[in-house]
């Protein structure tokens, strides 16, 4: 029996309100977190991933308030992401409902944090998130980037997911930093590319403007599609998605409110 193809709405949070940006730059308020978190919940979303975005400690405890009301409101699987640092900053977050955690500049400084973090919760708990982009003198071609894409860290993108494995991450969030915020669709090239090296679902993010745009991605080979912009603003509906997915003879988790 093949395995369900989820669709994840992903917010992105700096200051306790959800943004949203082309590159994580030009930053546009799209509304209330758990707000939004319930209007996903209702309309059959089948997983919520919190980035936070900002900087400061006072943001990261924002999103733990944050995290904490959501998880009383809704209950679908819930993953926090950013400022991750250590297992203790992921017990704290646990604590406040959330279900996973997201890692990416820490695992990088620092890769035993992924054994650290797996070893004493499991690997189901860990989401390696990897900001790739194309660049030229890498032997896959794709690149790791830190600071929203601005920075190459002078990592392969695919044997850094390899190596993230190697060490216990439970799924890879992999977001084209070229195609983030564009609309233009999922880089197909790079999903399937780190889809042959590693054998966790892979979260294929960046890019989505249309739903048949999570069909190509999820036939490329991801085993689930995040979206936020085209979510947030209405250019594509979480139902929309769905029978788009059913149409191409994919199974589908959760059915949205009234199908």
């Amino acid at each position: 029996m093949s395995v369900a193809v989820r669709i994840i709405a992903c917010l992105d949070v700096h200051d306790g309100r959800v943004v949203k940006g082309v590159n994580f730059q030009n930053l546009r308020d799209a509304g209330d977190p758990v707000e939004l978190a319930t209007v996903y919940d209702r309309a059959g979303v089948d997983e919520l991933t919190f980035l936070d975005i900002s900087a400061s400690h006072e943001g990261r405890a924002t999103t733990r308030e944050v995290v904490g009301r959501t998880a009383e409101t809704v209950f679908i699987p819930l993953t926090v992401g950013g400022g991750i640092a250590s297992a203790s900053d992921v017990d704290d977050l646990l604590r406040h409902g959330a279900d996973k955690v997201g890692v990416n500049t820490a695992a990088i400084r620092r890769p035993e944090l992924i054994s650290e973090i797996t070893s004493r919760f499991g690997n189901q708990v860990l989401v390696l998130s990897v900001d790739a982009r194309r660049e030229a003198g890498l032997p896959s071609g794709f690149g790791v980037t830190t600071h929203g894409g601005r920075q190459s860290a002078g990592l392969d993108a695919l044997e850094w997911a390899r190596q993230a494995v190697d060490l216990g991450a439970g799924e890879i969030l992999l977001n084209s930093m070229d195609a983030d915020g564009t609309t233009a669709g999922f880089d197909l090239e790079m999903i399937e590319a780190v889809r042959k090296v590693v054998d966790v679902p892979v979260i294929a993010s960046g890019g989505a403007g249309t739903a048949d745009h999570f069909v190509d991605a999820a036939r490329a080979g991801a085993d689930a599609v995040l979206a936020a912009s085209v979510f947030h603003f209405g250019t594509v509906s979480v139902a929309e998605v769905k029978e788009k997915m059913t149409a191409a003879g994919f199974e589908i988790r959760n059915e949205p409110a009234g199908a």
